[in-house]
């Protein structure tokens, strides 16, 4: 959705942000965004006021557990699952991908099959891949190599009747392009397959909605999503009841989701979603929505997007005017389909060097290949230390790209000189 109100209120959403400070500008958001004070707030209440376990009768356990379930219930209204036992809690995306891939593993055959996409960041290959010693066959979905796209033209030839699971990331760490999760779902389920999706690069930036793509896994960082360092993962109700149990030999199978949270979630970690949504929800308000708390989400992420847009095509036009250097994957965003996660290079420049010289500029960038090393090397760009990446949020601003490209300019004109 790109329509919005009124422009986005940057002023209410910095001063939701206390880690943004005036000499720093924070350009690695997709290694992890800043945290939002209301997730903080959420995190300080729980363990002085609720910290103690679940499960007991007495009023303090009962208040824990109640944090709990509005965590679970948050993160339903973000994604728009259909009920909170869909949602699983974990301490990172690579960490529930495994979950998954171990709880998965008592419906899979030997000579079954499970496709991932080339253009993953690796939490969503490795723990497929390792399902190989079970007799499990992995196939790799190439990207197009003329298009820098994920084609079901691609894909077709992949599928078979023994094909149990596609894997693929809505959004590359490295091309910042939306997938069409939705039409790839539907295409994986008529060959009689099921889809896990690595919502990780576009969690941040736009509205989810599970139901209406009918995904069923998707699993995304709430560390890169304006909370601390935790993770979410959806999965439909009945097919994780279908899962192996990974905790204690009693948790039978219908005990979702807590059968899949080994050692129970961190409690104040997931009671800190709540904060997050609630944040969401006023920043949809204050864009002039009302209605349920998911309807002013909605409105929120139809600001976020327009904004972020500006930000994204700020960035690409100075790259595009430039001889020097290429972005990789799409140089333009004609039709709003990419995040503000860009990556490049400069000629003859080696990465590494510009973003430690941006260091001294007060501006944090990175390089390297992002955990998207295969991805990289088919792109042939692993040499010079990688590719450079500024991925943006929306408490960015238009400014701060200007201070990042006059910056740029500087230390490229010195550095290659």
């Amino acid at each position: 959705m790109t329509d919005t109100p009124q422009p986005l209120d940057l002023d209410f959403v910095r001063s939701r942000f206390p880690g943004l400070r005036d000499d720093w500008v924070f350009f690695d958001n997709a290694g992890g965004s800043q945290t939002v004070r209301d997730a903080v707030d959420r995190i300080t209440e729980f363990l002085f006021e609720r910290n103690v376990q679940i499960g007991g009768s007495y009023a303090v356990s009962q208040s824990a557990a109640e944090a709990l379930t509005k965590g679970r219930e948050a993160a339903q209204c973000l994604v728009n699952a259909a009920r909170p036992e869909e949602m699983v809690f974990g301490p990172s995306t690579t960490i529930l991908l495994q979950h998954l891939a171990a709880a998965m593993r008592g419906q899979l055959q030997p000579g079954d099959e499970i496709i991932v996409s080339r253009a993953d960041h690796e939490s969503n290959i490795g723990p497929w891949e390792r399902l190989r010693e079970f007799g499990v066959e992995i196939k790799f979905w190439p990207l197009n190599a003329d298009t820098a796209r994920l084609s079901l033209d691609d894909l077709a030839p992949l599928m078979t009747d023994r094909t149990k699971l596609v894997c693929v990331t809505h959004v590359s760490n490295i091309l910042g392009r939306v997938n069409p999760v939705g039409e790839i779902a539907e295409f994986v389920h008529r060959h009689g397959a099921r889809i896990c999706i690595d919502a990780v690069a576009y969690a941040p930036h736009r509205l989810i909605d599970v139901r209406a793509w009918d995904v069923d896994y998707y699993v995304f960082s709430l560390y890169k999503c304006y909370g601390p360092h935790t993770a979410i993962m959806y999965g439909k109700y009945d097919l994780l009841r279908e899962l192996d149990g990974l905790y204690h030999y009693f948790y039978g199978k219908e005990k979702v989701p807590g059968k899949l949270e080994p050692g129970n979630p961190n409690y104040e970690l997931a009671y800190s979603t709540d904060g997050v949504v609630d944040y969401l929800a006023e920043l949809g308000a204050r864009q002039g929505a009302s209605g349920s708390r998911r309807e002013r989400v909605a409105v929120a992420f139809g600001a976020i997007e327009a904004h972020e847009n500006r930000l994204t095509e700020r960035l690409l036009a100075w790259l595009r005017a430039r001889n020097d250097c290429r972005v990789i994957g799409e140089a333009t965003n004609d039709d709003g389909g990419r995040v503000p996660t860009i990556s490049f290079k400069f000629d003859g420049v080696d990465s590494g060097a510009v973003a430690r010289a941006m260091d001294a500029y007060g501006i944090a960038i990175r390089f390297g290949d992002f955990h998207s090393r295969r991805l990289v090397e088919d792109l042939g760009e692993t040499g010079g230390n990688g590719v450079l990446r500024v991925s943006m949020v929306h408490y960015n601003t238009v400014e701060q790209v200007d201070r990042l490209t006059e910056a740029l300019s500087e230390i490229v004109s010195r550095v290659a000189a």
